[in-house]
C-alpha cells in the first residue's frame, strides 16, 4: 500500500474509532485497536509491517517529550522512591516472570528474555489515554513510571538478543555498564539538549522558529542517546521535564499560545494511530504462524497477561509493606496509598507502543544466517498482550475505581484558586507603583483596578463554592453579554467580506482575535 493510501486509512480510522468511543462509551484506544484489527482484513493493508524504527524514532519521542513537558515534577519528586522501583526492580522481576512462563512454553532462554523485556514496561500514551479519572498523585506515579521504565526493558531486550545471536556476554560487570551508560548517558544527553534548547528559545523572536526548535528536541536528544548507545527515551524524557521547568519563564506567551495549538493535536493523532497500528500490526503476526504454532501463542497470550497482572500486584503490596517496616518517619506515613488505590494502580499496567516496538525489533536472522528462534511467536504474543491489556484492563478499570471510592481529588482546584487569588492580589498592590511608572491616566487606572477586583471576588467566590454569590452572577452575566458581543462582531465581521468590502486576510486577523477572548471568557484556555 502507498504511503499517502496508509495515512488516510489511518486518519479515517482514528476518526471513527474516537466517534464511536465517545458514542458508546468506551475507551477509544480499546475501539481503535479493533478497528486496526479490522484493517487489517483489507487485502492491501495486509502487506503493511509496521517497521520498528518508526515507532521508536517518529512516533515515541514526540508523546514522550509531551509527557515529560505535562507531568508534575513536584509529584515525580514527592514519589520518587516509588517510582524507580517500578521502573526498574519491577521491569526486571516482570521480564524474568515472563521469561520463565515463555521458557515453559517452548520458548528457548534468550528469546523468552527478549518476549519478557517486551511486555515488561507499561505505556505512558496507553495510561494517559485509559487512567485519566485517577487522583493526580496515582496517575503522575503511573506516568513518571512508564516513562522511565523503558531505559530498563530495553537494556534488558539488547541482553537477551546478544546473547541469543552470540555477540553479548552474561557478567555482572558487563550488565552494570549498560545499565549505566543507559540511564547515565540518556540523562547527560537529556540535560545537553535542553541546554541547547533553553538558549535557542532565548534568542529566537519568532513563534514559528521557536515551536521549530520544540519539535526537533526530542528527535536530537534521541539520535544523539542512541548513538552512544543510551536510552534515547530517558533522554527525550530528561529533556522534557527540564523545559517544564524553565519554559514559563523563559518562552514567550505568543510561542506558548502555538505550542498549545499544535502539541495537543498532534499527539492525539499519533497516539491514536499506534493503536490502530497495533491492530493491524496483530494481523501480520497472525498470518506467519502455523495452526499448532498459533494454538501455543494463544494460550502464551492468556498465560503471560496473568503474570504481568500477577507480578505487578504482588510488587505493589509486598514493596508497599516491606516500606512500612522499614521506613517509619512521620512523613513516609503521609505519602501511605490504600489498598483499594494500590488495586487501581495494579490494573492500569497497561501495554502499548514500546513493547509493539521491542518486538518488532527482534532480528529475523542470527548470525549463522539461521532463523531468530520464535521471531513471529514473540510478536504475536507480544501484540496479543497489548491487545488484553488495552481491552481487558481498560474495559475492567472503571468499574474498578469504581470500587475502590477514591478520594476525590480537589487539590488542582483548590491549589489554582490559591495562584489565581495571590496573582491578582499581588497585581492590585502593584498597580498604583507600575501606573506612576507608565505615566498612566488615573481614569485607566481606576477602570484597571475595578476590573481587577471583581475578577478577585469571583475567584474568591469560587474558592467558597457558593454558586448564588452576587460575585459569580455579575461574573456569569458579565461573561455571557461579553460573547454575546463577540458573536456579533464576529458576523459583522463575515458580513463585511461577503460584501466585498474587507479581505478575507483581515477576517482572519480579526477572527483570530476574537477567538482568543472568546476562550479566555468561556474558560477553554488549557490549564497545563
Amino acid at each position: 500500500m502507498l504511503g499517502l493510501e496508509l495515512v488516510v486509512v489511518l486518519g479515517a480510522a482514528v476518526l471513527v474509532g474516537n466517534v464511536l468511543g465517545q458514542r458508546f462509551r468506551v475507551a477509544p484506544p480499546v475501539v481503535l485497536l479493533i478497528v486496526g484489527a479490522l484493517i487489517g482484513l483489507v487485502p492491501a493493508v495486509r502487506q503493511t509491517q509496521l517497521p520498528p524504527d518508526v515507532v521508536l524514532l517518529l512516533f515515541l519521542p514526540v508523546l514522550l517529550y509531551w509527557e515529560s513537558l505535562t507531568t508534575s515534577m513536584r509529584e515525580i519528586r514527592t514519589n520518587l522512591r516509588g517510582i524507580v522501583l517500578l521502573s526498574t526492580v519491577l521491569v526486571i522481576l516482570t521480564a524474568g516472570a515472563v521469561a520463565v512462563a515463555g521458557h515453559a512454553l517452548g520458548l528457548p532462554w534468550g528469546p523468552a528474555w527478549a518476549l519478557g523485556a517486551a511486555v515488561a514496561p507499561t505505556d505512558a500514551t496507553a495510561v494517559s489515554a485509559l487512567a485519566g479519572s485517577l487522583p493526580r498523585r496515582q496517575i503522575t506515579v503511573l506516568r513518571a513510571e512508564s516513562l522511565v521504565n523503558d531505559g530498563t526493558a530495553l537494556v534488558i531486550y539488547g541482553l537477551a538478543v546478544g546473547i541469543t545471536v552470540g555477540e553479548e556476554h552474561l557478567t555482572l560487570p558487563h550488565v552494570g555498564a549498560l545499565f549505566l551508560l543507559a540511564y547515565g548517558g540518556g540523562a547527560a544527553v537529556g540535560v545537553a539538549v535542553a541546554w541547547v534548547n533553553m538558549n535557542l528559545r532565548r534568542r529566537l523572536d519568532d513563534p514559528l522558529l521557536g515551536n521549530l526548535v520544540m519539535i526537533l528536541a526530542p528527535f536530537t536528544a534521541y539520535l544523539l542517546a542512541e548513538l552512544i548507545h543510551a536510552s534515547g527515551v530517558l533522554a527525550v524524557v530528561v529533556s522534557g521535564l527540564i523545559m517544564a521547568q524553565v519554559a514559563p519563564t523563559l518562552i514567550r506567551a505568543e510561542h506558548r499560545r502555538q505550542a498549545l495549538a499544535f502539541w495537543p493535536l498532534a499527539t492525539f493523532i499519533i497516539n491514536g494511530a499506534l493503536f490502530v497500528l497495533v491492530g493491524v500490526e496483530l494481523q501480520y503476526a497472525l498470518r506467519h504462524l502455523s495452526r499448532s504454532d498459533l494454538r501455543d501463542a494463544l494460550i502464551a497470550i492468556g498465560a503471560v497477561s496473568v503474570v504481568l497482572v500477577a507480578v505487578r500486584f504482588a510488587f505493589l503490596f509486598s514493596s508497599a509493606y516491606l516500606i512500612r517496616a522499614i521506613d517509619r518517619r512521620p512523613e513516609q506515613r503521609l505519602r501511605r496509598m490504600s489498598d483499594r488505590a494500590r488495586v487501581v494502580s495494579g490494573m492500569a499496567g497497561f501495554r502499548g507502543a514500546v513493547s509493539l516496538a521491542v518486538a518488532l525489533s527482534v532480528p529475523e536472522t542470527l548470525d549463522s544466517g539461521e532463523p531468530f528462534p520464535g521471531r513471529a511467536f514473540i510478536v504475536f504474543v507480544t501484540s496479543g498482550v497489548i491487545v488484553v491489556t488495552l481491552v481487558v484492563q481498560g474495559l475492567l478499570l472503571p468499574g474498578v475505581v469504581r470500587w475502590a471510592r477514591l478520594p476525590r481529588d480537589t487539590s488542582i482546584h483548590e491549589e489554582q484558586i490559591l495562584a489565581e487569588t495571590t496573582a491578582t492580589e499581588e497585581a492590585i498592590k502593584a498597580l498604583p507603583r507600575l501606573a506612576a511608572q507608565l505615566g498612566t491616566t488615573p481614569k485607566v487606572m481606576e477602570w484597571l483596578r475595578q476590573e481587577y477586583e471583581a475578577n478577585l471576588a469571583t475567584v474568591r467566590a469560587k474558592g467558597a463554592g457558593t454558586d448564588d454569590d452576587p460575585a459569580l452572577l455579575h461574573n456569569r452575566h458579565y461573561t455571557d453579554l461579553r460573547l454575546a458581543l463577540i458573536s456579533t462582531k464576529r458576523a459583522a465581521v463575515v458580513r463585511l467580506r461577503d460584501q466585498s468590502r474587507i479581505d478575507d486576510t483581515v477576517l482572519r486577523r480579526l477572527q483570530t482575535a476574537l477567538d482568543n477572548e472568546e476562550a479566555r471568557l468561556a474558560g477553554g484556555e488549557p490549564l497545563e
